[in-house]
């Protein structure tokens, strides 16, 4: 008997131990500590307040209950129960009406007006853009597509007596004046070089291939880069080479900023107007000026000039965008103009890597300036354009070690540079062409071959360098202000 109590005892304390296991489980109601809210206990288990049930029949969907005929016998949360045959409909108010406003046709102009005066400022900032489809004041007769009815007639294009399939886009229509004009204009803007479609016969002779190095700053890279830094930036800084403004200016970015990213802001420096006379930098930023805020600026880490003017707009841009933590600021531009000279500069210390050659800034980097403000710098960016290859490197845009028989382009350096100048920064005697230039300099020099023959090639190479790097005095005259010339006229 002692050994089946002993057996009992076992089992017994095994089946217990096997309901404490299954009661442990974290889904199990008697495991929960009991509330405030409970009223009671069944068997152990606790009981659900009131709330927690209404609660969970709310989740369930606030389904009615019906009868087995399908009658309503208890609705649901927040359903209503009207009288069979009821129209159930809104009823009418006049709160509808009271947000609507009705502009006349006289305000509305004035707003479109100055609308599009404040847009085309670049001396003014749109805080917060509205709300309202400002889009539909643009006028369809200032659009570049004209409209059918305005060319042709309707008879002609769209009745039963139509007799072309395609209006014609000729200003005038059937005025026989306007189309004799329109033949006489088209016959003097013809050019017969630039017709792809006229047959020409073979004469065995092509135009030379453009050497890829001449195409530096133009590769998808580039440009991938060129794309992350301006869609990265609050704040975008073309940086301009003072000595030829607008050579070193990209119109294309400037469109496109314009047209598909109107909201960031751009700003133009003129970077080494040290090299430049002072009256030349104050008219170029005059000119500058009128599409874009524009600031003269000297990149030196010791004596700069325009850093505190920068940083001061740099700042007033920082408080624009209050609701951001922090800005970016974007610099752009070609080749070898001083993008991350500026940088260093504006840091006061060597943060970026410069060289005085084109091509040194290979992909972007982020620098702090500021707690709010960060400084992006991008590689220079070439848009495909008809300079000619003279031009791109009188530019700077390629390094003048990889440039392919140097001395052709030397008559068009010394043009550009008084004679004055070059004689007394080589300290040789007057030339009459571009080769005896050379050949004096490289006696001069020592740079000199077998047979003591003139090492024209290493001569013209140290003559490119010097003046890419602002040796040789030379500068872009700026062209006359025709706004100032007829204000003094009519004084």
């Amino acid at each position: 008997m002692s050994k089946n109590k002993g057996r009992k005892n076992k089992t017994t304390s095994s089946s217990s131990s096997k309901k404490s296991s299954s009661t442990s489980h974290s889904l199990s109601l008697k495991n929960r500590q009991p509330s405030k809210t409970t009223t009671g206990s069944v068997n152990g288990a606790k009981l659900r307040s009131q709330s927690t049930v209404k609660r969970l029949q709310m989740y369930r969907g606030g389904k009615p209950k019906r009868d087995p005929s399908g009658r309503i016998t208890q609705v649901a949360a927040f359903q209503e129960q009207l009288p069979s045959g009821t129209q159930a409909r809104v009823a009418p108010n006049r709160q509808w009406f009271n947000n609507s406003r009705v502009v006349t046709q006289n305000s509305l102009q004035k707003f479109q007006t100055a609308l599009s005066t404040t847009l085309a400022d670049p001396y003014q900032v749109v805080m917060k853009q509205t709300q309202l489809p400002v889009t539909l004041l643009n006028e369809k007769g200032k659009q570049k597509r004209s409209h059918i009815l305005d060319v042709e007639s309707y008879q002609t294009t769209f009745g039963p007596k139509a007799q072309r399939k395609r209006p014609s886009n000729i200003g005038g229509g059937d005025d026989m004046d306007a189309l004799m004009a329109h033949v006489e204009r088209t016959q003097s803007e013809y050019n017969q070089e630039k017709d792809l479609d006229l047959m020409r016969e073979d004469d065995g002779v092509k135009q030379e291939t453009l050497n890829p190095l001449f195409r530096a700053g133009q590769s998808k890279r580039i440009w991938n880069e060129l794309y992350k830094v301006i869609d990265s930036s609050d704040v975008v800084i073309q940086v301009l080479d003072a000595r030829n403004p607008e050579g070193t200016r990209c119109r294309q970015v400037e469109a496109y900023l314009k047209k598909e990213k109107a909201y960031k802001h751009l700003i133009f420096i003129l970077n080494k107007c040290d090299l430049i006379p002072v009256w030349a930098t104050q008219k170029w930023v005059a000119i500058l000026s009128r599409s874009h805020p524009t600031l003269a600026f000297h990149a030196n880490m010791k004596k700069n000039f325009g850093k505190q003017a920068l940083i001061q707009l740099l700042r007033q841009f920082s408080r624009l965008h209050q609701d951001k933590k922090q800005i970016s600021v974007g610099f752009i531009g070609y080749p070898n103009v001083g993008k991350s000279s500026v940088i260093n500069t504006l840091r006061a210390q060597k943060v970026c890597k410069v060289a005085p050659i084109a091509g040194e800034t290979k992909v972007w980097q982020y620098i702090t300036l500021m707690k709010r403000i960060f400084l992006i710098d991008c590689p220079g960016i070439v848009y495909p354009a008809d300079d000619s290859e003279t031009d791109i490197v009188l530019k700077g845009v390629v390094r003048v070690e990889n440039v392919p028989q140097p001395e052709q382009y030397i008559d068009e350096l010394l043009s550009r540079v008084k004679r004055e100048y070059i004689l007394k920064t080589y300290a040789i005697d007057d030339y009459s062409t571009g080769e005896e230039f050379l050949e004096k300099l490289a006696r001069k020099a020592g740079k000199l071959l077998k047979g003591a023959e003139p090492d024209l090639s290493t001569v013209a190479k140290m003559v490119l360098n010097d003046f890419q790097r602002g040796k040789l005095p030379h500068y872009v005259t700026p062209p006359e202000d025709s706004e100032k010339k007829e204000n003094e006229e009519k004084e």
